[in-house]
C-alpha cells in the first residue's frame, strides 16, 4: 500500500476529532426537536448559525465559552469541547401552554390541564418596566391587582376589592420559594422584598384552601433564582426622576454537588407627593445542595431594612388644589412605617422512590416594626417560625393512574406590640400593651386520578385551624389589664375540579372550590384599642369554568375563565370620626367574573432583523355586587362592591430586533372605581401607558450588557393606583405620580 493510501485511509475512517473538528446538534429540552438557526456567539467574537437540522460544525484549538441565542429559546451559556460530536438543548422561552409547567396545588403539570385559574409572571415580563416595583407587571395579568399608594405601599387584590386590605397585604397566602411569607397573623410583608429576590411567579386565582390553607384570595407563589448554570457576577444601576436611585450586586458561584448565590440591593427615592421618601436594603443569601441523586437541600437567608413615609390621602378639593401634597399632620407626626426583618429558611427535598417523593420546609422570622400615625404611634417586636411538609405518591388503581398528596403546614408567631401617643412625631404617652400569641395550622389532602388520556379529575381537602391569644398588659384607659382569646372551629374545605384534554394544544376545565378567611389579628385588635372578637370569617364557594389553547407551535395562546363567588359575612372597612380604621361583617356579595388573555406573535423569525414582534390582551371583567347588606338606615343591597373597577383592558406590544434592541409597551385601562359602600363617590377611569426602550448584547462569551430607558404615565393622567376605601370626611385619594422617566444599566460577567 502506497502513502496515498494510507492518507485516503485516515481521511476515511478517522474520526473527525483528530483535526480539532466540533459539530453540535441544539435541541429543544423538551421534545429534543432539533432548533435551526440558533446563533452562536464565542468568547472570540467569532458568531456562528446552525443550519435548518440544528447543527454547526466549529474549529476550535481549545474547549472555548460560547452564548447560545434564539428568538423562542432562553439564552444560554456552554462550554463547547474541543472536538467530537455532541448535543445541547436550550430552554423555550415563548409560552406553549402544553409545554409550560406550573406547580400549582402541589403537582407539577402543563398549565394547558391545570384545572384553576392560574398566571405565571416570568422574570422577563418583570423586566419590561421599572425595575423598581412589581406592581406594573402584576396589573397586566387578568384578575389581579397590586395598589401602591405611596412607594412600597402595597395592596393586593385578586378577583376581589381591597376592603380587607386599608394598608398591607391581607387576604392572600404568599409563598417564597414553597415557603409561607404570609405571617402566622395573616399579613404579608411583601415590600421588603426587592425585584431581584423574585425570578418567577404563580398565582392561583380564587379559594384554593385545599392545599393552601385559609383564605379566599388567592395564593401567590414566589420563587427566586434556584441552581445556578453558571458563575457569574452582575450588577444594576437605576435612577429615575423623584430621586430615584436603586443599585444591585450579585454573585453566582457554582460547586461541585450545588451552587451558592448571594446579592445586595439598596432602593431610594424621594416620592412624587411631599412625605412619600422611600429608603430599602436587601440582602440574599442562598445555598443549593445536591448531597445524593435522591435529594437536595437549600437553605436561605434573606434580611430587609424597609423605611417609607405615609402621605396619608386627600379630599377632592385637596386634589384638585394641589395632588402633591400630604394629608395635613402627616409630616408633622412623621407617619411613616420602619420595618426591619430576618428571614431563614431550610427545605429538603428526597426521593425515597421512583413513586414516592417529599418536600419539606422551616422558617424562623423576626420582626420590628414602629409605625408613627397622624394619631398615634405604634410599636412591634415579632418572633416567629413555621414549616410545611408534603409526600407525593404515583401509583395506579386498577388501570388508572393515581397522584395522591398530603401533607400539612403550621405557623406561630409571638409579637410585643404596643401603642402610644404621638407627639411631633416621637412616641408620648403609652395607651395599651399587648401580648400576641397567632396559630394557624392546617392539613392538607389531594387525589388526581387520570380516568382516561383525556380526562384528569382532582379532589382536595383541607382542615383548618387559627387561635388568637392576646394578653393586654397595660391598658391606660380602664387602668387593668385583661385578656382575650379567640379559637375558630376546625374548617373543613374541599375542592373538586376536573380537566378534559380535547386534543394536544386545547383542553377546558372546570372546578367547584370552598373558601374559609378567618379576620386577621390586626382586624380583632385595632389601633384604637378595640378587640372585636365577634368578627366573623369569612365563607364562600367558587365555580368555575375555563377554556386553554396553543396554536401554531405556540405562536397563538388563549386562556379564558368565568367563575361565580358567592362570599358570606364579607368582612368591610369603616372609619370612626378620628380617622381610626375598623371592620366589621357585612352580610353576603355576589361576585360574577370573567377573565380572558390571548397573545400572539405576528413575527418570530431568527433570520430577520425584527425577530419578534408580539402582541398581548387581557381582559377582567368584575361584576361584583352587595347582595345583603344593611347598616342601620342604610342598605346597600345591590351596590357595586366597593374598590373593584367593573373592566379592565390592557394592552401589550413587545418588539426584539437582531441588533439587541426592544421595545416594550404597555396600554392599561381600569374602569370607574366605587369608593364607598353608598357608591356616591367614584374614581374617575383613567388610560394610562408605560413605555420601556432598550438594547442587550453579549460582549464576546463572558460578557453581557443593557441600557434602558422608560417612560411611566405617558399621557400624564391623574389617576391612583390606590385610594383609601370608606374613608372619613372624604379624604378618598392617593394621586399616583404624573409623568416621569427612568434609565439604567446592567453588567454581567462569567467567570
Amino acid at each position: 500500500m502506497n502513502m496515498k493510501h494510507i492518507v485516503f485511509s485516515i481521511l476515511i475512517y478517522f474520526p473527525a476529532t483528530l483535526f480539532g473538528q466540533t459539530i453540535l446538534t441544539i435541541v429543544d429540552d423538551k421534545s429534543a426537536d432539533p432548533v435551526p438557526y440558533v446563533s452562536i456567539k464565542l468568547g472570540d467574537q467569532r458568531t456562528f448559525v446552525t443550519d435548518e437540522n440544528g447543527r454547526v460544525s466549529l474549529s476550535l484549538d481549545s474547549p472555548t465559552e460560547g452564548v447560545f441565542t434564539h428568538v423562542a429559546f432562553e439564552r444560554k451559556a456552554y462550554t463547547i469541547p474541543a472536538s467530537g460530536e455532541h448535543t445541547l438543548s436550550l430552554e423555550r422561552a415563548d409560552n406553549i401552554l402544553s409545554e409550560v409547567v406550573v406547580s400549582s396545588f402541589e403537582t407539577e403539570r402543563p398549565l394547558l390541564v391545570q384545572a384553576a385559574g392560574i398566571s405565571r409572571i416570568s422574570e422577563s415580563e418583570l423586566y419590561r418596566f421599572n425595575e423598581t416595583s412589581i406592581v406594573h407587571a402584576f396589573n397586566t395579568k387578568p384578575g389581579i391587582r397590586i395598589e401602591e399608594r405611596a412607594p412600597a405601599s402595597y395592596r393586593i387584590s385578586i378577583r376581589g376589592s381591597s376592603l380587607r386590605s386599608p394598608f398591607g397585604v391581607r387576604n392572600v397566602k404568599v409563598y417564597w420559594n414553597d415557603m409561607p411569607f404570609t405571617a402566622a397573623d395573616g399579613t404579608t410583608p411583601l415590600n421588603i422584598l426587592d425585584l431581584s429576590n423574585i425570578e418567577n411567579t404563580e398565582i392561583i386565582k380564587g379559594p384554593a384552601g385545599s392545599i393552601y390553607g385559609a383564605g379566599n384570595g388567592g395564593v401567590i407563589s414566589f420563587t427566586s433564582k434556584q441552581d445556578v448554570q453558571e458563575n457569574r457576577i452582575s450588577t444594576d444601576l437605576n435612577v429615575g426622576d423623584f430621586g430615584l436611585t436603586r443599585y444591585r450586586i450579585g454573585v453566582d458561584q457554582k460547586l461541585e454537588n450545588g451552587s451558592i448565590s448571594a446579592s445586595y440591593a439598596k432602593q431610594k427615592s424621594d416620592g412624587f407627593r411631599e412625605h412619600t421618601a422611600m429608603d430599602r436594603e436587601v440582602f440574599q443569601i442562598a445555598g443549593h445542595f445536591h448531597p445524593s441523586d435522591k435529594q437536595s437541600i437549600t437553605t436561605q437567608l434573606l434580611y430587609s431594612d424597609l423605611f417609607y413615609q405615609l402621605p396619608g390621602a386627600l379630599t377632592a378639593d385637596q386634589l384638585a388644589t394641589d395632588p402633591t401634597m400630604a394629608r395635613p399632620g402627616s409630616a408633622d407626626q412623621n407617619a411613616s412605617i420602619g420595618l426591619k426583618s430576618m428571614y431563614g429558611t431550610l427545605a429538603h427535598s428526597y426521593q425515597f422512590s421512583p413513586k414516592t417523593f417529599n418536600k419539606t420546609s422551616l422558617y424562623l422570622n423576626t420582626v420590628d416594626f414602629e409605625n408613627p400615625f397622624n394619631l398615634d404611634y405604634k410599636k412591634e417586636t415579632q418572633f416567629s417560625y413555621g414549616g410545611r411538609t408534603s409526600f407525593t405518591h404515583n401509583n395506579t388503581i386498577g388501570t388508572v393512574p393515581v397522584r395522591l398528596i398530603g401533607g400539612g403546614e403550621y405557623q406561630l408567631a409571638k409579637a410585643a406590640a404596643q401603642n402610644f401617643g404621638n407627639r411631633g412625631g416621637q412616641a408620648d404617652t403609652i395607651r395599651f400593651s399587648d401580648d400576641l400569641i397567632t396559630t394557624t395550622a392546617f392539613l392538607f389532602q389531594q387525589v388526581e386520578a387520570e380516568l382516561t388520556e383525556k380526562f384528569l379529575f382532582t379532589l382536595g381537602l383541607s382542615q383548618n385551624f387559627a387561635s388568637y391569644d392576646i394578653s393586654r398588659n397595660i391598658d391606660a384607659l380602664t387602668g387593668s389589664p385583661s385578656s382575650a382569646l379567640r379559637r375558630f372551629d376546625p374548617v373543613l374545605v374541599p375542592r373538586v375540579a376536573l380537566s378534559y384534554k380535547m386534543n394536544d394544544h386545547s383542553a377546558i376545565h372546570g372546578s367547584i372550590s370552598s373558601g374559609f378567611s378567618p379576620p386577621t389579628i390586626d382586624e380583632v385588635r385595632t389601633n384604637e384599642g378595640t378587640i372585636n372578637l365577634d368578627l366573623e370569617a369569612e365563607r364562600g364557594v367558587n365555580y368555575e369554568v375555563g377554556y386553554r389553547a396553543s396554536y401554531k407551535k405556540g405562536m397563538v395562546n388563549l386562556d379564558m375563565t368565568a367563575f361565580y363567588f358567592k362570599l358570606d359575612e364579607t368582612i368591610t372597612t369603616f372609619t370612626d370620626p378620628q380617622g381610626v380604621v375598623l371592620f366589621r361583617n357585612a352580610g353576603a356579595t355576589d361576585q360574577k367574573g370573567v377573565e380572558v388573555l390571548l397573545d400572539y406573535a405576528l413575527i418570530r423569525n431568527q433570520l430577520s432583523f425584527v425577530q419578534e414582534l408580539k402582541l398581548t390582551h387581557t381582559y377582567t371583567g368584575h361584576f361584583f355586587t352587595f347582595s345583603d347588606y344593611s347598616r342601620g338606615e342604610n342598605d346597600f343591597t345591590g351596590n357595586d362592591l366597593t374598590g373593584v373597577a367593573p373592566n379592565t383592558l390592557v394592552n401589550q406590544l413587545d418588539i426584539r430586533t437582531r441588533a439587541g434592541i426592544y421595545i416594550n409597551l404597555t396600554h392599561q385601562f381600569v374602569d370607574e372605581i366605587p369608593l364607598n359602600d353608598a357608591n356616591t363617590v367614584y374614581q374617575d377611569a383613567y388610560h394610562l401607558i408605560n413605555l420601556r426602550a432598550g438594547w442587550r448584547r453579549n460582549l464576546g462569551a463572558r460578557w453581557d450588557l443593557e441600557t434602558f430607558v422608560g417612560v411611566e404615565n405617558l399621557l400624564d393622567e391623574l389617576y391612583s393606583l390606590g385610594n383609601d376605601l370608606n374613608a372619613f370626611g372624604g379624604r378618598f385619594f392617593q394621586p399616583a405620580a404624573p409623568r416621569n422617566y427612568y434609565g439604567g444599566i446592567k453588567l454581567g460577567m462569567r467567570y
